[in-house]
């Protein structure tokens, strides 16, 4: 499927771009701005160039994320950890999406796990009701976290990453 890409979802504000941005130069890279539309981004992980598709989270753009999603590869769906207040609208969108296609592998980064407010990733689990999502479906979720510009990414991203270019390389 050489046309498929790995979409990321998720609201405005998660991190989606910064969480990109750092895996593709292990390093630490923050965005300021949220992302208007579509940001395409290629990475190479373990000798294959693969194609990332970051689709802005803001009310305009969310309409578009359903479209994808037949072309997806798999899903990278990013929440804020420590925005408790947006997690029921991450939890609709998730499952909105993972009905829309019951089978298409599903990661979920609990991002900003660096922040005092963040909820711990089993309360994310629970918040976003991920045992619901499907039992036919590879479901992985990992925290992540972005500090200080321009430092290692840390072994969970490296982790995700690994995963990432694992299951991209065995979906049918």
């Amino acid at each position: 499927d050489k046309n498929k890409q790995i979409l990321v979802l998720g609201l405005d504000g998660a991190g989606k771009t910064s969480i990109l941005d750092s895996l593709a130069l292990n390093k630490v890279q923050h965005s300021k701005a949220p992302t208007q539309g579509f940001n395409p981004v290629c990475i190479d992980i373990e000798d294959n160039q693969m194609e990332f598709l970051e689709i802005g989270g803001s009310e305009p753009f969310r309409s578009y994320w359903e479209m994808y999603l037949s072309k997806g590869l798999l899903l990278i769906f990013v929440v804020d950890s420590a925005d408790h207040n947006r997690l029921p609208e991450a939890k609709k969108f998730l499952h909105q999406l993972t009905e829309a296609n019951p089978i298409l592998p599903l990661v979920v980064f609990a991002h900003k796990q660096d922040l005092k407010a963040a909820y711990h990733i089993t309360d994310i689990h629970e918040a976003l009701a991920l045992s619901e999502v499907g039992n036919d479906r590879k479901l992985f979720l990992f925290g992540t976290q972005v500090t200080k510009n321009g430092s290692e990414i840390p072994s969970t991203m490296q982790d995700a990453k690994d995963l990432i270019a694992h299951l991209a390389a065995n979906v049918q």
